[in-house]
Parts: C-alpha cells; sequence; structure tokens
C-alpha cells in the first residue's frame, strides 16, 4: 500500500476531517545509470565551478535567481521561507464550482484523500454531497514546500485531490496559427463530416483503462531480463506515519454546517494575498556564483 505524504485536515467552513494524501499514480519509468565502459563503474555528478574547474563543496552552494545573462541575485534562507506558505498539513476548501467548468489542460497530478481515525461521516458527507449536487472543491495545498491550487472530487468511494496548473502555467491558444474559422472556410464538405461521425461511431467504445498497457516498457524489460545474470534486492526502513488527530466527541454536522452556511453569507470569502519578504535579497557580482545554478537535490 502507498505511504501518506501527510496526515492532515481536510476543511470547507468549520468543519475539518481528519485525513492522509495518498498518492494517486505509480511511475513505471525504467530508470539507467551511466556508467563508465571500461569498467563498468557508476559515474558520478559533481558541483563544479566553471570558471576554476574545482569541486564546490556543498557548504559553499547558495541558491540565486539569473535576472540577465551571467547576473545573478542570490537569496538566503530566510527569504525562502518568507515565501514559504504556512499551512503544510491542511486542504482548504475555498469555493466550489460545476464539475465541468475546469477545461482538462488545467489538470495536472492526482492524488486520493484517504478518511482518518473515526472521520468516515465527514469524509463520506462531503463526498455524498459533491456527487449530488454535481460540484467539485477548489482548494489551497502545500505539498512538499510549494502550494499548489487543487480540486477535490469524488470518485466512486473515494474522494480525490487534483493538482491544477495555474493559468500563467498553460500557453494561450492565441499565441498558435490555428484554422478559427468556419469548415466550410477549408473546404469541409457537409458529407465528409457525416462520414467522419459515422466513423467515429464505428470505433466508439466504452472507456476501459485496463485494455491499455505501455507496451514499450514491457519490451524493454524483456530485453533486460535476457540480460540478466544475477539479481539484487535493496529493502529500505519502513517510515511511520502521524495518525491524523480526531476528536473523540461526537460531532454535530448539522450545527457547524449552519453555521458555516450563516458565516459565509455575513462575510464573503477574502483573496488570498501573497506575503511580503522579511529581507531583500542581495545582488550578487556577475558571474561568481554560476556554482548556483545546480540546485541541491532535496
Amino acid at each position: 500500500m502507498p505511504r501518506a505524504i501527510w496526515s492532515g485536515t481536510l476543511s470547507f467552513g468549520l468543519l475539518h476531517v481528519p485525513v492522509y494524501l495518498m498518492p494517486g499514480e505509480r511511475r513505471t519509468d525504467l530508470h539507467f545509470r551511466m556508467l563508465d565502459s571500461r569498467d563498468n563503474a557508476p559515474i558520478r555528478y559533481e558541483r563544479v565551478n566553471s570558471e576554476t574547474g574545482e569541486e564546490v563543496p556543498w557548504a559553499n552552494v547558495v541558491k540565486a535567481f539569473e535576472y540577465d545573462k551571467g547576473s545573478y541575485v542570490v537569496l538566503e534562507e530566510e527569504d525562502l521561507r518568507a515565501a514559504a506558505p504556512e499551512s503544510h498539513e491542511s486542504v482548504d476548501l475555498e469555493t466550489f464550482v460545476d464539475a465541468d467548468a475546469i477545461p482538462p489542460q488545467y489538470y495536472d497530478k492526482p492524488y486520493v484523500l484517504t478518511p482518518g481515525k473515526k472521520a468516515q461521516k465527514g469524509y463520506v458527507l462531503l463526498r455524498e454531497t459533491l456527487a449530488e449536487t454535481g460540484k467539485i472543491g477548489i482548494a489551497r495545498v502545500v505539498v512538499r514546500t510549494r502550494e499548489y491550487l487543487a480540486a477535490v472530487m469524488p470518485r466512486d468511494a473515494a474522494l480525490v485531490l487534483l493538482l491544477l496548473r495555474y493559468p500563467q502555467e498553460l500557453v494561450d491558444l492565441d499565441e498558435y496559427d490555428l484554422p478559427d474559422k468556419k469548415a466550410s472556410e477549408y473546404r469541409v464538405t457537409a458529407k465528409e463530416l457525416g462520414m467522419a461521425r459515422q466513423l467515429i461511431e464505428s470505433m466508439s467504445t466504452r472507456w476501459s483503462p485496463a485494455d491499455y498497457r505501455d507496451e514499450f516498457r514491457d519490451r524493454l524489460h524483456a530485453v533486460i531480463e535476457e540480460r540478466m545474470r544475477s539479481q539484487g534486492v535493496v529493502t529500505s526502513a519502513k517510515e511511520s506515519v502521524a495518525e491524523p488527530k480526531a476528536t473523540t466527541n461526537v460531532v454535530d454536522f448539522m450545527k457547524l454546517l449552519q453555521r458555516s452556511i450563516e458565516s459565509k453569507r455575513r462575510s464573503p470569502a477574502k483573496k488570498k494575498t501573497a506575503a511580503a519578504p522579511k529581507k531583500k535579497a542581495k545582488p550578487a557580482a556577475k558571474k561568481k556564483t554560476t556554482a548556483a545554478r545546480r540546485r541541491r537535490p532535496a
């Protein structure tokens, strides 16, 4: 079973449901190491100063933004902390929209929310209400130090959380040279449209994900197995995940829902504003922090 990324709360109005944030995808890519063909020794990556050619110790590596070719501004750790989000273990639902209101290009990465102990009632309450109303929740969530926009929607017995792309991350379609006139302007006839519809209908079927496999990966696996002469097994210690905090008292959902509705009527939700940096970043001398181009692995 996948391990939880974090345990926290799913919040909407005054209701707080303890949940686990679980991975919603499984990477199946094959990863390769580069070796020296002379003795099959692994090749290491080193942090090298581009001017001196010397390896740079981690203690001397700083993070910087290249604002112009060869010119950088160095960021201190406190600068990064000032910009970091405050909430790390919660899914804060801010609004609800129609399920079909979000175009597919905005969806990025899936996660699954699972209920914590004694949290099934609140979990099911939100899941069933979303399913009945045809709505999805829009939330902010922090995954590994970065804050994302996310959509929470029902899927069978689960609440699925999908990270969303911000509009700035998408290329506007107006930037492309697209055939945006009527079909007749491109000499597409009604008969051709009818035949295309007939073809699509003849090829249509029910969506069944199990019918599709990564055939390239299967073939590559077969090649690897043919070349294998021995097999090594690596085990790692299991990491424990803290239990989400659940109340031991019976929650009066009706009262919380009523209070939440009344509070929304009295004061509309305020938009969040970005926190101002606590300290100005200091500019660095040109080409003296080139090593900062390479980030330290997380």
